[in-house]
């Protein structure tokens, strides 16, 4: 289970990077950087509950036109982040539960292989919505992102 969820972020890391090339080939659209920054925050906040520390100081939703983010630096780092914390367990520790408090402070439990799945599932969401923006915005041709070709990809 560890060796699939740390292939899961890796292909996370590779898929944030086209989406990103492909934003900055139109010039970073509003919606596009929000979604992308939101994204991003939202794995360190999960990163954090995980580790059951303090909520981090990351804004969630940033406001639209919000352009002070070095995506490449936060993309690395959040990678870097996550596979220190996967290199650390054991297969058994994927069953375990997390206990945490979202952001109205309400409190949950999840067994962290759903918040690991979660977390991949949520970028694939907002990466799909950030193509629909730039195809909006003229891009022609979206990246593929989809995992199956990754994984090609890794075997070619």
């Amino acid at each position: 289970m560890k060796s699939y969820f740390i292939s899961l972020f890796n292909y996370d890391r590779y898929a944030n990077e086209l989406i990103l090339k492909a934003m900055n080939s139109v010039g970073q659209p509003e919606k596009p950087v929000q979604l992308m920054a939101h994204l991003l925050a939202a794995q360190i906040v999960w990163v954090s509950r995980c580790l059951n520390m303090p909520h981090p100081n990351v804004e969630l939703w940033p406001p639209l036109g919000d352009k002070r983010f070095d995506f490449p630096a936060i993309i690395a780092a959040n990678h870097s982040t996550w596979m220190t914390y996967l290199a650390a367990l054991n297969d058994n520790d994927f069953d375990q539960v997390i206990s945490y408090s979202n952001t109205s402070g309400e409190r949950f439990n999840n067994q962290l292989s759903s918040i690991i799945t979660h977390v991949i599932n949520h970028g694939t969401h907002h990466r799909a919505q950030i193509g629909q923006h730039l195809k909006m915005a003229g891009l022609e041709n979206l990246p593929t992102t989809d995992y199956i070709f990754y994984l090609r990809q890794l075997k070619s």
